[in-house]
C-alpha cells in the first residue's frame, strides 16, 4: 500500500516543533518540545522520539509513513548531521538523522538547514509550484536562502552552499554574527531593522514613537508598528532595509537568473512597507538582460505551519535515495 504521509521537524533554538503531513501540504498532527531545555543529545533525541511516536500513532502508525524530513541550523543533507550550529544547545558534529530514525524504528531520515527546507516547502506546496529556478528568502532572527536551479536545490561539494545572507553587503559594516563584517545578515534580518532603528535613535533628533520605549527592548515588531502611524523614522527604517534588499537581490539575480524570489518569516509581515522598497531598488540595480524577468513575492505558506511543511517535503523524497529501503 503507498504510505500516505511524511513527518516534518523543525528545529529552532528554542523550540522544536514537528508534525504529519499529507499529500496537499495539511499538518494532520503535530507537537513540539522545548530544544534549549535538552543540554544533552541523547536526552534530546529520547523527548523527540516518544513525541513523534505519538503523532505517528495519531496517523495510524509507522506503516503510513513514507519519510521523515527535518529543518535545522547547520543541517548537511550529505551526511544528515548538524555541524557546529552556534544557537542549539550540543556542540559539534551530531548525527542527527541516523539517531531520529534509530528511535522510530528505521523510518528513513533526510535532513538540510532551515533554509533549504523553505525552498523544498516552496516548491512542493507553495509560491514556487511548477517553477525550476527560484531563491528563497528567509527573513527571520537571520537571513537564510534556499536557491533552486533547474529543479534542483544547490548544495554545493559540501552540503552548505546558499548563504546568500552572509554576502558582503557594506564594507566594514557592522559586526555579523558570524563573525565578519558588512553581511547582508546584519542589516535586513528582523535582528537587524532593531539594531538600526537603536542606531538612528542614538544618531539623530528627530522625533519618533520610538523614543519612547526601551532602546535595548525595541524589536523589529515595534518598528512596524510605528511605520502603520505613519511615524516618519520607522517609515524611514522600513525604506533603507528594503532597498539594501532590492540591491542584493539584484546581485542575486544576476548569478541564476531565478523566476522569482521568493520572501518567507517574520519581516514579511510588513508587507508593502518592506516590499515595494525591495522592488524599487532592485529595479534600479538590474543588469540590463534580466530587467523585468524576475518577480519578488511573498510565501503562500501558512506562517504556523511553514516550517514543519518545508522540513516534510524532504519526506516524500528520501526513500528514493536508497533503492534498498
Amino acid at each position: 500500500m503507498e504510505k500516505p504521509y511524511v513527518v516534518g521537524i523543525d528545529i529552532g533554538g528554542t523550540n522544536t516543533v514537528f508534525g504529519v503531513v499529507d499529500a496537499r501540504g495539511t499538518v494532520l498532527y503535530s507537537g513540539s518540545i522545548k530544544t534549549g531545555k535538552y543540554a544533552d543529545i541523547e536526552d534530546y533525541v529520547a523527548a523527540l522520539g516518544q513525541g513523534l511516536m505519538q503523532v505517528i500513532e495519531q496517523a495510524g502508525g509507522s506503516d503510513k509513513i513514507k519519510g521523515i524530513g527535518v529543518g535545522a541550523p547547520n543541517g548537511n543533507y550529505f551526511n544528515g548531521c548538524i555541524e557546529f550550529a552556534p544557537n542549539l544547545p550540543w556542540k559539534g558534529k551530531i548525527p542527527l538523522a541516523q539517531l531520529i530514525s534509530e528511535k522510530v524504528g528505521g523510518i528513513p531520515v533526510a535532513l538540510t538547514n532551515d533554509a533549504n527546507a523553505a525552498a523544498i516547502g516552496e516548491m512542493t506546496y507553495g509560491a514556487a509550484r511548477g517553477m525550476k529556478d527560484f531563491i528563497v528568502i528567509t527573513l527571520g532572527t537571520g537571513v537564510g536562502s534556499g536557491i533552486v536551479i533547474n529543479g534542483n536545490l544547490v548544495y554545493g561539494h559540501d552540503g552548505f552552499a546558499g548563504e546568500l545572507g552572509h554576502v558582503i553587503v557594506r564594507r566594514n559594516g557592522r559586526l555579523c554574527g558570524c563573525g565578519r563584517e558588512g553581511c547582508l545578515e546584519a542589516y535586513t534580518s528582523a535582528t537587524g531593522v532593531a539594531r538600526t532603528a537603536r542606531e538612528y535613535l542614538e544618531i539623530r533628533k528627530d522625533e519618533s514613537l520610538l523614543r519612547e520605549l526601551d532602546p535595548s527592548e525595541i524589536t523589529s515588531k515595534d518598528v512596524y508598528d510605528a511605520a502603520m502611524k505613519n511615524d516618519k523614522l520607522a517609515l524611514e527604517i522600513f525604506e533603507i532595509t528594503g532597498s539594501m534588499l532590492g540591491e542584493a537581490f539584484a546581485n542575486f539575480v544576476a548569478f541564476s537568473s531565478p523566476e522569482a524570489i521568493i520572501l518567507f518569516g517574520g519581516l514579511t509581515k510588513a508587507g508593502d512597507l518592506i516590499m515595494e522598497p525591495i522592488k524599487r531598488s532592485m529595479d534600479a540595480n538590474m543588469l540590463k538582460v534580466f530587467e523585468g524577468k524576475t518577480k519578488v513575492l511573498f510565501s503562500q505558506l501558512k506562517e504556523s505551519d511553514a516550517a514543519v511543511l518545508g522540513a516534510s517535503a524532504l519526506g516524500w523524497e528520501v526513500k528514493t535515495q536508497d533503492p534498498t529501503l
